[in-house]
């Protein structure tokens, strides 16, 4: 379990310290017209998926079979990008054609950022169970 935490701790991490920033920053996301309510949306939408996935994948490690790892991760980067497409194209639909395109590509940004913190988390992972 001890492990368990450790991994996850980057993508807590980054949650924590996306949060602290967007909420601080205030000034700066009114001064450039940016919706920071689209950045928070996709603060938590990244995080849950990244948790989602994390699980899949951890429990996935354990099986003898190695394609079951490779599937995985194939189904975590769809779950993934179905459900930050879905979220994007709903905030389409929901605000029309003045959604806020500029909000919508930090978060694409943040995706990055998730991305980076959980291929880092599954690699170690995977190392300390090859050890």
């Amino acid at each position: 379990m001890k492990l368990f935490g450790k991994m996850l701790l980057p993508l807590f991490l980054i949650f924590i310290a996306l949060m602290i920033f967007i909420v601080s920053a205030g000034e700066l996301w009114r001064k450039y017209n940016i919706d920071t309510s689209v950045l928070l949306g996709a603060n938590i939408l990244f995080m849950g998926t990244g948790l989602l996935v994390f699980f899949i994948q951890k429990n996935a490690l354990h099986n003898k079979n190695p394609n079951v790892f490779i599937r995985s991760v194939m189904a975590g980067m769809m779950i993934k990008m179905f459900s930050t497409v879905i979220a994007v194209l709903a905030y389409v639909v929901i605000v029309g054609l003045t959604y806020n395109k500029k909000a919508v590509f930090i978060s694409l940004f943040m995706y990055l950022i998730y991305l980076a913190a959980e291929v880092f988390a599954i690699s170690k992972a995977n190392s300390k169970k090859n050890v």
